[in-house]
Protein backbone atom coordinates (compact mmCIF):
# COMPACT_ATOMS: atom_id res chain seq x y z
CA UNK A 1 0.00 0.00 0.00
CA UNK A 2 1.50 3.41 -1.24
CA UNK A 3 1.80 6.10 1.54
CA UNK A 4 -0.91 8.54 -0.50
CA UNK A 5 -2.86 5.07 0.19
CA UNK A 6 -2.28 5.36 3.49
CA UNK A 7 -2.86 8.42 4.38
CA UNK A 8 -6.34 8.01 2.34
CA UNK A 9 -7.71 5.25 3.94
CA UNK A 10 -6.79 6.36 7.85
CA UNK A 11 -8.46 9.81 6.63
CA UNK A 12 -11.39 8.29 5.33
CA UNK A 13 -11.65 5.73 8.51
CA UNK A 14 -11.72 9.58 10.75
CA UNK A 15 -13.95 10.99 8.30
CA UNK A 16 -11.53 13.52 8.16
CA UNK A 17 -11.50 15.81 4.49
CA UNK A 18 -8.01 15.60 2.84
CA UNK A 19 -6.31 19.15 2.63
CA UNK A 20 -4.10 19.33 -0.23
CA UNK A 21 -2.08 22.86 -0.63
CA UNK A 22 0.17 23.24 -3.54
CA UNK A 23 3.61 25.20 -4.09
CA UNK A 24 5.58 25.95 -6.98
CA UNK A 25 8.65 24.77 -6.17
CA UNK A 26 11.41 27.09 -5.69
CA UNK A 27 9.02 29.91 -5.21
CA UNK A 28 10.50 32.40 -4.03
CA UNK A 29 13.37 29.81 -3.41
CA UNK A 30 13.86 26.22 -2.49
CA UNK A 31 14.42 27.68 1.13
CA UNK A 32 11.71 29.24 1.62
CA UNK A 33 9.88 26.34 -0.22
CA UNK A 34 11.01 23.61 2.50
CA UNK A 35 10.36 25.95 5.39
CA UNK A 36 6.75 26.06 3.77
CA UNK A 37 5.90 22.66 3.49
CA UNK A 38 6.63 22.09 7.21
CA UNK A 39 5.06 25.00 8.22
CA UNK A 40 1.97 23.38 5.87
CA UNK A 41 1.97 20.11 7.27
CA UNK A 42 1.85 22.14 10.81
CA UNK A 43 -1.46 23.47 10.04
CA UNK A 44 -3.35 20.45 8.76
CA UNK A 45 -2.02 19.41 5.44
CA UNK A 46 -2.39 15.95 4.52
CA UNK A 47 -0.81 15.56 1.05
CA UNK A 48 1.50 18.33 -0.68
CA UNK A 49 2.13 18.89 -4.38
CA UNK A 50 4.72 20.27 -5.71
CA UNK A 51 4.78 22.23 -8.98
CA UNK A 52 7.76 21.15 -11.11
CA UNK A 53 8.74 24.65 -12.71
CA UNK A 54 8.35 24.75 -16.72
CA UNK A 55 8.64 28.01 -18.91
CA UNK A 56 4.60 26.86 -20.42
CA UNK A 57 2.21 26.08 -17.88
CA UNK A 58 -0.16 26.19 -19.81
CA UNK A 59 -2.89 24.97 -17.36
CA UNK A 60 -2.00 27.64 -15.26
CA UNK A 61 -3.37 31.18 -14.28
CA UNK A 62 -1.84 34.22 -14.12
CA UNK A 63 -0.97 34.00 -10.33
CA UNK A 64 0.55 30.58 -10.71
CA UNK A 65 2.52 31.70 -14.00
CA UNK A 66 3.95 34.59 -11.91
CA UNK A 67 5.08 31.64 -9.11
CA UNK A 68 6.72 29.62 -11.58
CA UNK A 69 8.91 32.83 -13.26
CA UNK A 70 10.18 33.49 -9.87
CA UNK A 71 11.11 29.91 -9.30
CA UNK A 72 12.39 29.67 -12.40
CA UNK A 73 14.59 33.30 -12.29
CA UNK A 74 16.33 31.31 -9.21
CA UNK A 75 17.23 28.76 -12.03
CA UNK A 76 15.21 25.68 -10.05
CA UNK A 77 15.05 22.32 -11.55
CA UNK A 78 14.04 19.05 -11.47
CA UNK A 79 17.18 17.47 -10.26
CA UNK A 80 16.43 20.46 -7.66
CA UNK A 81 13.35 19.34 -6.63
CA UNK A 82 14.06 16.00 -5.99
CA UNK A 83 16.90 16.91 -3.52
CA UNK A 84 14.26 19.10 -1.90
CA UNK A 85 11.50 16.11 -1.07
CA UNK A 86 14.49 14.41 0.37
CA UNK A 87 15.31 16.73 2.59
CA UNK A 88 12.26 17.38 3.28
CA UNK A 89 12.02 13.60 3.90
CA UNK A 90 14.69 13.77 6.80
CA UNK A 91 12.32 15.01 9.26
CA UNK A 92 9.27 13.61 7.68
CA UNK A 93 8.12 10.26 6.61
CA UNK A 94 4.24 10.73 6.95
CA UNK A 95 3.04 13.63 4.57
CA UNK A 96 2.31 12.53 1.31
CA UNK A 97 4.40 14.38 -1.54
CA UNK A 98 3.20 14.59 -4.87
CA UNK A 99 4.89 16.34 -8.17
CA UNK A 100 2.63 18.11 -10.26
CA UNK A 101 4.08 19.22 -13.79
CA UNK A 102 4.32 19.05 -17.44
CA UNK A 103 6.29 16.04 -19.16
CA UNK A 104 8.66 18.12 -21.04
CA UNK A 105 11.16 18.46 -17.84
CA UNK A 106 10.33 14.61 -17.37
CA UNK A 107 10.51 12.99 -21.00
CA UNK A 108 13.99 15.23 -21.02
CA UNK A 109 15.35 13.70 -17.71
CA UNK A 110 14.22 10.16 -19.34
CA UNK A 111 11.26 8.40 -17.77
CA UNK A 112 12.71 5.14 -16.22
CA UNK A 113 16.05 7.67 -14.49
CA UNK A 114 13.36 9.86 -13.34
CA UNK A 115 10.98 7.31 -11.47
CA UNK A 116 13.63 5.84 -9.06
CA UNK A 117 15.14 9.36 -8.69
CA UNK A 118 11.08 10.45 -7.45
CA UNK A 119 10.82 6.98 -5.92
CA UNK A 120 14.50 7.46 -3.81
CA UNK A 121 13.86 11.24 -2.69
CA UNK A 122 10.59 10.04 -1.66
CA UNK A 123 7.63 11.37 -3.77
CA UNK A 124 4.34 9.34 -3.94
CA UNK A 125 2.79 10.45 -6.65
CA UNK A 126 3.50 12.10 -10.49
CA UNK A 127 0.41 14.20 -12.44
CA UNK A 128 1.68 15.62 -15.74
CA UNK A 129 -1.05 17.93 -16.50
CA UNK A 130 -0.11 17.75 -20.73
CA UNK A 131 0.13 13.83 -20.46
CA UNK A 132 -3.15 12.15 -21.59
CA UNK A 133 -3.52 8.89 -19.70
CA UNK A 134 -3.93 6.40 -22.70
CA UNK A 135 -0.76 8.02 -23.79
CA UNK A 136 1.02 7.51 -20.33
CA UNK A 137 2.32 4.16 -20.98
CA UNK A 138 5.56 4.22 -20.72
CA UNK A 139 5.53 6.68 -17.66
CA UNK A 140 2.70 4.65 -16.23
CA UNK A 141 5.34 1.75 -16.42
CA UNK A 142 8.44 3.06 -15.29
CA UNK A 143 6.47 4.62 -12.09
CA UNK A 144 4.81 1.15 -11.24
CA UNK A 145 7.76 -0.37 -11.10
CA UNK A 146 8.99 2.57 -8.82
CA UNK A 147 6.00 1.90 -6.47
CA UNK A 148 5.04 5.82 -7.23
CA UNK A 149 1.27 6.33 -8.10
CA UNK A 150 0.35 8.05 -11.14
CA UNK A 151 -2.45 10.77 -10.52
CA UNK A 152 -4.52 11.94 -13.47
CA UNK A 153 -7.35 14.67 -13.99
CA UNK A 154 -10.79 14.59 -14.84
CA UNK A 155 -12.34 17.87 -16.40
CA UNK A 156 -15.57 19.10 -16.49
CA UNK A 157 -15.94 18.41 -20.11
CA UNK A 158 -14.41 14.91 -20.04
CA UNK A 159 -16.74 12.74 -21.54
CA UNK A 160 -17.80 9.47 -19.62
CA UNK A 161 -16.63 7.16 -21.97
CA UNK A 162 -13.13 8.39 -21.24
CA UNK A 163 -13.81 7.90 -17.55
CA UNK A 164 -13.10 4.49 -17.82
CA UNK A 165 -10.01 4.69 -19.55
CA UNK A 166 -8.39 7.67 -16.84
CA UNK A 167 -9.53 5.94 -13.85
CA UNK A 168 -7.64 2.69 -15.08
CA UNK A 169 -4.51 4.20 -15.32
CA UNK A 170 -4.88 6.11 -11.86
CA UNK A 171 -3.70 5.33 -8.81
CA UNK A 172 -3.73 7.39 -5.40
CA UNK A 173 -6.45 9.56 -6.21
CA UNK A 174 -8.35 11.07 -8.83
CA UNK A 175 -7.88 14.79 -9.36
CA UNK A 176 -11.30 16.59 -10.51
CA UNK A 177 -11.16 19.65 -12.06
CA UNK A 178 -13.65 22.00 -11.05
CA UNK A 179 -14.00 24.40 -13.81
CA UNK A 180 -13.70 25.59 -17.28
CA UNK A 181 -10.33 27.28 -17.28
CA UNK A 182 -7.08 27.95 -15.70
CA UNK A 183 -5.64 27.77 -12.06
CA UNK A 184 -7.02 30.77 -9.76
CA UNK A 185 -10.48 31.35 -11.90
CA UNK A 186 -13.46 31.41 -9.80
CA UNK A 187 -15.47 28.58 -9.40
CA UNK A 188 -19.43 29.46 -9.56
CA UNK A 189 -20.91 26.35 -11.26
CA UNK A 190 -21.62 24.42 -8.16
CA UNK A 191 -24.15 22.33 -9.33
CA UNK A 192 -21.92 20.59 -12.73
CA UNK A 193 -19.16 19.83 -9.86
CA UNK A 194 -22.07 17.86 -7.73
CA UNK A 195 -23.52 16.16 -11.06
CA UNK A 196 -19.61 14.96 -11.98
CA UNK A 197 -18.48 14.03 -8.80
CA UNK A 198 -21.81 11.44 -8.23
CA UNK A 199 -20.92 9.93 -11.87
CA UNK A 200 -17.27 9.14 -10.81
CA UNK A 201 -18.45 7.75 -7.64
CA UNK A 202 -20.33 5.15 -9.34
CA UNK A 203 -16.81 4.54 -11.76
CA UNK A 204 -13.96 4.67 -9.34
CA UNK A 205 -13.23 3.39 -5.69
CA UNK A 206 -10.37 5.70 -5.60
CA UNK A 207 -10.29 9.12 -3.48
CA UNK A 208 -11.87 11.96 -5.40
CA UNK A 209 -10.02 15.34 -4.89
CA UNK A 210 -11.31 18.79 -6.16
CA UNK A 211 -8.84 21.57 -7.39
CA UNK A 212 -8.87 24.37 -9.03
CA UNK A 213 -11.41 27.77 -7.68
CA UNK A 214 -10.57 26.87 -4.08
CA UNK A 215 -9.87 30.13 -2.17
CA UNK A 216 -10.61 30.14 0.80
CA UNK A 217 -12.18 28.27 3.68
CA UNK A 218 -16.03 28.53 2.39
CA UNK A 219 -15.24 27.27 -0.80
CA UNK A 220 -13.12 24.75 0.70
CA UNK A 221 -15.92 23.12 2.86
CA UNK A 222 -18.43 23.51 -0.34
CA UNK A 223 -16.53 21.09 -2.12
CA UNK A 224 -15.38 18.74 0.69
CA UNK A 225 -18.77 17.96 1.33
CA UNK A 226 -18.81 16.73 -2.16
CA UNK A 227 -15.83 14.91 -2.36
CA UNK A 228 -12.59 13.07 -0.62
CA UNK A 229 -10.91 16.52 -0.15
CA UNK A 230 -9.89 19.34 -1.49
CA UNK A 231 -6.73 21.16 -3.08
CA UNK A 232 -5.47 24.75 -2.92
CA UNK A 233 -2.79 26.62 -4.95
CA UNK A 234 -3.23 29.58 -6.28
CA UNK A 235 -4.79 31.40 -3.03
CA UNK A 236 -1.68 30.13 -1.49
CA UNK A 237 1.03 30.83 -4.20
CA UNK A 238 -0.95 34.90 -4.62
CA UNK A 239 0.58 34.96 -0.73
CA UNK A 240 3.80 33.78 -1.41
CA UNK A 241 4.09 36.44 -3.85
CA UNK A 242 4.81 38.61 -0.30
CA UNK A 243 7.35 37.00 0.63
CA UNK A 244 9.85 37.31 -2.38
CA UNK A 245 11.17 40.63 -1.18
CA UNK A 246 11.21 39.30 1.55
CA UNK A 247 15.64 38.73 2.98
CA UNK A 248 13.99 36.84 6.20
CA UNK A 249 11.22 34.68 6.72
CA UNK A 250 10.20 34.37 9.93
CA UNK A 251 7.90 31.64 11.98
CA UNK A 252 5.26 34.23 12.23
CA UNK A 253 5.51 35.53 8.66
CA UNK A 254 5.46 31.95 7.46
CA UNK A 255 2.48 31.28 9.27
CA UNK A 256 0.68 34.16 7.95
CA UNK A 257 1.41 32.93 4.35
CA UNK A 258 -0.18 29.55 5.03
CA UNK A 259 -2.95 30.79 7.44
CA UNK A 260 -5.73 29.91 4.23
CA UNK A 261 -4.48 26.44 4.92
CA UNK A 262 -5.03 26.33 8.94
CA UNK A 263 -8.68 28.26 7.76
CA UNK A 264 -9.80 25.93 5.19
CA UNK A 265 -8.40 22.99 7.86
CA UNK A 266 -10.71 24.23 10.22
CA UNK A 267 -13.67 24.89 8.17
CA UNK A 268 -13.15 21.13 6.58
CA UNK A 269 -13.00 19.47 9.96
CA UNK A 270 -16.76 21.40 10.92
CA UNK A 271 -17.97 18.58 8.00
CA UNK A 272 -17.43 16.26 10.28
Amino acid sequence: MSRIEQIAEKAAAANRKLLIPYLVAGDPNLETTEALMHKLVEQGADIIELGIPFSDPSADGPIIQRGVERSLAKGTTLRQVLKLVARFRESDADTGIVLMGYLNPIEAMGYKIFAEAASASGVDGVLTVDLPPMEAGELNAAMRAAEVDTIFLVAPTTREERVASITEHCSGYLYYVSLKGVTGAALTDFASVTANINMLRERTQLPIVIGFGIKDAQSAAAMGKLADGVIIGSALVEKIALLADQVDHDKQLLSDTVKVISEAREALDKLV
